[in-house]
């Protein structure tokens, strides 16, 4: 079975200009754990999660050690926010994407998956994002096809 057999075709992407409130508010409305960020030409240039986007909240371990008690105040808090959800995803998105062509048997997807700890493929023929699938895509079919439910 090949990774086009059972991927989503659909796909909702952004542009890399989309600004995290954007993002974040298409991620929640339809329940998506990730968003895969294309370029004008359909070229995946990056994949933002929900992980990114809760980082983006949080100041990182060396931030936060300087200004403890800055990050402890809670108008900080609320100016760091209103910040964040202004700047584009290409700020917040992972850049380095996993990716797989539609062609590749999904007992490598599902071992790429696994290896590297993440829940979604972006599937790319001729180096454009044509769809995206899932560990739940791969699962779901290998039940169906070995225990026939």
């Amino acid at each position: 079975m090949k990774v086009r057999d059972v991927m989503d075709k659909i796909v909702v992407s952004v542009p890399p200009q989309t600004t995290y409130e954007q993002a974040a508010k298409i991620m929640h409305q339809h329940r998506f754990s990730g968003l895969p960020v294309v370029d004008d030409s359909g070229k995946l240039v990056g994949i933002l999660s929900e992980k990114d986007l809760f980082r983006a909240l949080y100041p990182n371990y060396e931030d936060y050690a300087r200004k403890t008690e800055e990050f402890l105040a809670e108008e900080a808090e609320e100016s760091h926010i209103e910040e964040v959800r202004k700047n584009t995803v290409d700020h917040y998105m992972t850049k380095s994407v996993l990716s797989i062509e539609s062609d590749a048997p999904i007992m490598k997807a599902g071992g790429i998956m696994l290896a590297h700890g993440v829940h979604r493929l972006p599937v790319i023929e001729h180096g454009r994002l044509v769809g995206l699938v899932t560990r739940e895509n791969i699962y779901g079919a290998i039940i169906q096809h070995h225990l026939g439910l």
